[in-house]
């Protein structure tokens, strides 16, 4: 009955303190998840140079275009938990559990193959320096090892926050986040081993997180538990996590497809810019994971209402999250702006790379609160069931318009790094207001009010 403790009725009460406390320990989970890359960028820019950095750096948008398809099949499986949790049914809750960590390890076998393969020539495809290609190879090639690892835990993460329990991550994280900071370390300043230690002990370290969300799974109660041996594709229930979460992979592949193609652009500046920019994006990360907390309380919140038929809180559960997200937006990234010089000072000593970084900077930080009003958005039509329509108003407005910008406005008008971020802002406003649209148009076709009868 102890894990009853972490779980947490949606459906009920005041929803801003609900909220809030569903949303800080994934916040400060999603820190540390975050930390994982920031400690390799910033280990290998103090103590391997800019090359390094550059190597580690020019990688994510990549990463994630071939790694966002089967992550969002997570949101699938938390929107499906959800919603049944909401309705009180085990024998679903059971089924979509175990069903939802076997797509985790086919889908994670699948990406060690495309990983390993597709690397060097994405990133040849992507303008690559040659400077920097070798390194990024093998950084890549690592991390794509490991990702049977890294979807297993994502895929565990996602059940438990459909319930309500965001704490225990929090603390598995916690742990596995002190030993990557302690092994990048030890295998890049004891042992040498450049961007390969850095890797390694991304690894070594989600192979923790990994296995202590296992065993969570495996000692709960009731309906959640996990047994391996019962592992199975319930064709039902992977139909309808294929109906929300491949929509909503598809539209994070979009998303990175428009930001491969930025980084494509940064790269043509050369490799001082690129450090630049790495080490700007991923302090601005830590903003955006701050307010994606809140789309991911839109999507658990509103599937287990949706499931309870509690339908008058709707409206309210995304007012709230779209409140919060505007708070932690600006506040946060206004902050980050004021302090940039000293938070890049962490990642490089190069005085270029930092003025490169305060550039990117100076445009994203202040506006990246709608970035999150996009994005919550997004999470409330899925927690609806809705998935499709999200993923084409995205590749809409953030993809298409993106690289309609870089082939007209950046090309032929203004071929500077200022004109190429500010695409970003653009873009983001012109998605949100369109998914604000399309929930008005969804919202239509459920009551106002709750239906009592259907809690019982």
């Amino acid at each position: 009955m102890a894990a009853k403790s972490y779980e947490m009725d949606m459906c009920s009460g005041p929803l801003p303190g609900k909220i809030l406390r569903f949303a800080f320990p994934l916040m400060l989970s999603s820190v540390l998840q975050l930390l994982f890359n920031a400690a390799d960028v910033i280990v290998v820019g103090r103590f391997a140079g800019s090359t390094s950095l550059a190597a580690v750096g020019s990688t994510g948008a990549l990463i994630n275009l071939l790694t966002n398809v089967f992550l969002g099949l997570s949101i699938g499986s938390n929107v499906l938990v959800a919603r049944f949790y909401g309705a009180r049914q085990d024998k679903n809750i059971h089924e979509t559990v175990h069903t939802s960590m076997m797509i985790s390890l086919i889908g994670g076998a699948i990406l060690v193959l495309l990983g390993c393969t597709l690397t060097r020539p994405l990133l040849v495809l992507m303008g690559t320096p040659a400077d920097v290609l070798d390194k990024s190879v093998i950084y890549m090639r690592i991390l794509f090892i490991g990702c049977p690892v890294m979807m297993l835990y994502n895929f565990g993460a996602a059940i438990l926050r459909a319930v309500g329990d965001t704490k225990r991550p929090l603390y598995y994280l916690s742990f596995a986040g002190v030993l990557n900071v302690l092994l990048n370390l030890f295998f890049v300043i004891v042992l040498k081993l450049d961007v390969a230690g850095v890797a390694l002990a991304t690894v070594l370290s989600q192979c923790v997180s990994m296995a202590l969300i296992l065993h969570c799974l495996m000692h709960e109660e009731g309906s959640l538990r996990f047994q391996p041996t019962k592992m199975r594709l319930y064709k039902d229930k992977l139909l309808a996590i294929l109906k929300i979460g491949l929509p909503a992979g598809l539209q994070g592949a979009i998303f990175s497809i428009s930001n491969v193609l930025i980084q494509s652009t940064v790269n043509s500046f050369g490799s001082t810019v690129m450090a630049g920019n790495t080490a700007a994006a991923n302090i601005e990360g830590f903003v955006y994971v701050s307010m994606n907390s809140m789309y991911q309380a839109a999507i658990s919140f509103t599937g287990q209402n949706m499931g309870a038929q509690k339908y008058g809180r709707v409206n309210k559960i995304l007012l709230t999250c779209q409140g919060y997200v505007v708070l932690f937006g600006l506040s946060l990234g206004m902050l980050a702006y004021i302090f940039g010089s000293t938070l890049l000072g962490f990642y490089t000593t190069d005085p270029e790379v930092v003025q490169y970084g305060l550039l990117r900077m100076s445009i994203i930080c202040p506006t990246y609160f709608i970035c999150g009003m996009m994005d919550t958005m997004v999470g409330s039509l899925r927690g609806m069931g809705y998935s499709i329509m999200p993923m084409i108003v995205s590749l809409t407005g953030a993809c298409a318009l993106r690289i309609v910008w870089i082939f007209t406005i950046f090309k032929f008008i203004s071929p500077t790094l200022t004109t190429l971020y500010i695409s970003y802002p653009v873009t983001w406003a012109v998605t949100a207001l369109t998914h604000f649209i399309v929930f008005l148009v969804v919202r239509r076709n459920y009551p106002k009010k709750d239906v009592e009868s259907a809690a019982a």
